[in-house]
């Protein structure tokens, strides 16, 4: 092995960890400072050059700069600073990240699909040298969709790359066991496409029969070559998200985070909520505002939850309603999508409520909904006379604006709390700093789906489940309602992020538990806590005096 390869090479470099036999093995003498440090010592300096970055987006490309030359150590960097450094190297910096993508790229850590060129996926796999054993977990986006920021054609890759970053760091999935894709169908983003720089296919966003040919050949190769990966689908658009799960989730294990583990979080909120309140799941109403995939999959959760507590399906479907940018969702609404259609209401039910377009407000008024989830992006679209009408229905109703960015919204929880008399059960979508109201202190807990889905992908490599299954999802966000005491006035709804390793685990051991229940778990283990516990990669360097590479080739 060459000097180059061995210091250039992420999986294995350790810089200045290396000892000075090592280095004498290895042909790297006087290529690297004379002390000899350890894996503490040289986080500590990376540290503290982080924190001299004026800016997120500048510590965002450095932890990257960190990660390109040695992957223990950026791990190391992340676990141990997990709940400061989560939105810098995903949502919300990422998307800072992602538009400056094709202007500053500089290397690849992902396999890039293009639909011009199908033939090339077995190929583009292939070149990884992975065998049918090495391979965990595959994350995939088309970019269509993201964080709030829209179509990004190529430029989306760091979606994939940071999602597995959060799952090695939170949940200790095995950083050389997974795979970044970009499946590269265009863009219709204009600026792209004007911009000499941009690296993806120069085209509008390819849809229709091409576009399923190719997610259907992409999950027929990654399914054949890589049979134990759990194959993760992130930020696709919502005319697609829900289709190709729907279609595939009785074929392949495949997960949608913005879909299901949405939905998930979300229902630990609810789980939390109603051990406070000491409602049945069978006896909720509610109503979503803001009717897209990301909504309809919350709701598809919580009716989930409806029919295993005993409700029937058509009696679940009952109690939900949403809201569009149409208003109320109705039966008669031409070109409804398939996902709103088992929730829309019939017109002769609601026809006395108003003429024409039914507005959130009379659906309060009308329903009094025991929950209110806002995925609509509508700044201040929950205004006083909403937020009041809710507490006037029940009298401690689970509100959830989820929206995020702060600009999108629809209420402030330090407003909701005055207006609602301290009685709505809030969670939201951004974080928000405890609220002081009438001699309570309010903590606002987060929905951030790094709670839930590290957790879930652990439990389902623990498994070897062959699908994600409800149960399983439900399972999973049980594990994480679990973690907060409500007993106490204002209690949060949900855990804070600073023990996110520790929460996997236990999520995990839901996710494995719920998958042999199930009957979809393959892999059955007599401990199974210890089996999640020595799933979990740690970052820290190889014990042996060469790297393991090194010895094969000697």
């Amino acid at each position: 092995m060459t000097t180059d390869s061995v210091l250039h090479d992420r999986r294995r470099n350790r810089g200045t960890a290396f000892t000075l036999e090592q280095r004498a093995e290895l042909g790297i003498t006087g290529r690297l400072p004379s002390a000899v440090e350890t894996l503490d010592q040289q986080a500590a300096r990376a540290y503290a050059q982080l924190q001299q970055q004026p800016s997120d987006l500048q510590k965002y490309v450095f932890l990257n700069a960190v990660h390109n030359r040695n992957q223990v150590l950026y791990f190391k960097l992340l676990t141990d600073h997990l709940p400061e450094l989560l939105p810098v190297v995903y949502d919300p910096t990422v998307g800072q990240a992602i538009k400056q993508w094709s202007d500053t790229f500089r290397d690849s850590q992902a396999i890039y699909v293009s639909i011009d060129r199908p033939d090339d996926i077995e190929a583009s796999f292939k070149s990884l040298g992975l065998g049918p054993e090495d391979v965990d977990l595959i994350v995939v986006s088309d970019a269509q969709e993201i964080l709030g920021i829209g179509d990004w054609g190529v430029n989306g890759t760091d979606i994939s790359i940071g999602k597995l970053a959060v799952y090695t760091a939170a949940a200790g999935i095995d950083p050389d066991r997974v795979i970044a894709v970009n499946l590269d169908v265009g863009t219709d983003n204009e600026q792209l496409l004007n911009k000499p720089d941009y690296l993806g296919n120069r085209h509008a966003r390819v849809s229709g029969k091409r576009y399923d040919d190719l997610v259907d050949r992409y999950l027929q190769t990654a399914a054949r070559l890589f049979p134990n990966a759990l194959l993760h689908f992130e930020d696709f658009g919502p005319s697609n998200a829900r289709r190709i799960l729907v279609s595939n989730a009785d074929k392949y294990r495949i997960f949608n985070d913005d879909m299901q583990g949405t939905g998930a979080i979300v229902m630990s909120a609810v789980f939390s909520g109603l051990r406070i309140t000491g409602g049945r799941w069978a006896d909720q109403r509610l109503v979503v505002f803001g009717a897209g995939t990301a909504g309809t999959g919350m709701a598809d959760q919580i009716h989930a939850a409806m029919v295993r507590d005993g409700a029937s399906p058509e009696e679940a479907a009952r109690h939900i309603w949403l809201i569009d940018k149409h208003g109320l969702v109705t039966d008669d609404m031409a070109g409804l999508p398939d996902y709103q259609q088992p929730y829309a209401r019939p017109r002769s039910e609601v026809s006395s409520w108003a003429q024409g377009e039914i507005d959130l407000l009379t659906t309060i008024k009308q329903v009094k909904p025991t929950i209110l989830i806002g995925t609509s992006t509508v700044p201040g679209a929950f205004t006083q006379e909403v937020v009041r009408a809710l507490a006037d229905g029940v009298e401690r109703p689970i509100l959830l604006p989820l929206s995020n960015p702060t600009s999108q919204i629809e209420v402030m929880p330090s407003d909701a709390v005055r207006w609602s008399d301290g009685r709505a059960l809030i969670a939201c979508g951004i974080p928000v700093d405890p609220i002081e109201y009438n001699g309570v202190t309010y903590t606002i807990g987060q929905a951030n789906n790094a709670l839930l889905y590290p957790g879930l992908g652990l439990g389902t490599i623990v498994s070897g489940a062959k699908h994600v299954t409800d149960n399983m999802l439900l399972a999973a966000a049980e594990a994480v309602a679990s973690q907060v005491d409500v007993a106490a006035p204002g209690a949060a709804l949900l855990p804070p992020v600073e023990n996110l390793r520790a929460s996997s685990a236990t999520v995990a051991v839901a996710v494995a538990r719920a998958a042999e229940k199930d009957g979809v778990a393959t892999q059955s283990h007599e401990n199974l806590i210890q089996a999640v516990q020595d799933a979990m990669w740690q970052p820290v360097y190889p014990s042996d005096d060469v790297m393991p590479a090194e010895k094969e080739q000697s």
